[in-house]
């Protein structure tokens, strides 16, 4: 049976007069992606934005690429979290900005940007994103996507050899000597700041579906 868990915590902002800021976090493979699409499905187009996380790692040009795949990509450090709070302050300001493209082939920032354009309703999607606590604050919903790690891992080892030309045997390596250990020490403990809880990801219609109307409601009220 699917269940969604409410945390309701006290000082739950309620700004009506700038931009909705909707964080998804959960582990590698939960299915954070699905909840965001979801979400944004629900409104138009023209009001809602998605941000990667992922987006925001370094830029590591200057190293080799012998030196980049050595890196940590599942620790708070590989990402460049001051540009992205910068960038998220900049759109709550109704400012545009041109957010960082990621290569996950070549481990490093493309040259290219993407112009991103202030919305009614931004959300930012990543592992990391409860765990810093300036970043934590500035979101007005925060929700954590809770999979178990064996569903987890398959959809990681899938979407890697896919979409991110890896090899079956780096992404298992990769997971045991960095995944896993990141997500016991920095993403699962953070699921205590979590206002709404998630199990099962996008398999769990019932939540997506409560969550989308109280995203709804709160668009209502601004209007």
């Amino acid at each position: 049976m699917h269940h969604i868990i409410f945390l309701e915590k006290k000082g739950m902002k309620k700004k009506v007069n700038r931009p909705i800021l909707i964080g998804i976090s959960g582990g590698t493979g939960s299915g954070k992606s699905t909840v965001a699409r979801a979400i944004f499905k629900s409104q138009p187009e023209k009001n809602i934005a998605i941000i990667q996380q992922d987006s925001y790692y370094k830029n590591q040009s200057h190293l080799t690429f012998e030196e980049r795949i050595k890196t940590n990509y599942d620790h708070p450090l590989a990402f460049d979290t001051e540009l992205l709070i910068n960038h998220l302050k900049a759109l709550l300001n109704n400012r545009p900005i041109l957010k960082p493209i990621y290569d996950f082939e070549k481990h490093t920032r493309k040259n290219e940007t993407e112009a991103l354009e202030p919305k009614d309703i931004i959300i930012l999607e990543g592992i990391m994103i409860l765990d810093d606590p300036i970043l934590r604050g500035m979101l007005d919903i925060k929700i954590f996507v809770d999979t178990d790690a064996d569903v987890r891992i398959i959809r990681r080892i899938v979407r890697d050899i896919n979409e991110r030309g890896r090899t079956l045997e780096s992404v298992i390596e990769q997971y045991l000597t960095t995944v896993r250990p990141a997500h016991l020490q920095f993403v699962e403990p953070n699921k205590k700041y979590a206002d709404i809880i998630i199990p099962e990801g996008g398999f769990n219609q019932v939540a997506i579906d409560i969550m989308v109307a109280k995203i709804q409601s709160i668009v209502d009220r601004k209007k």
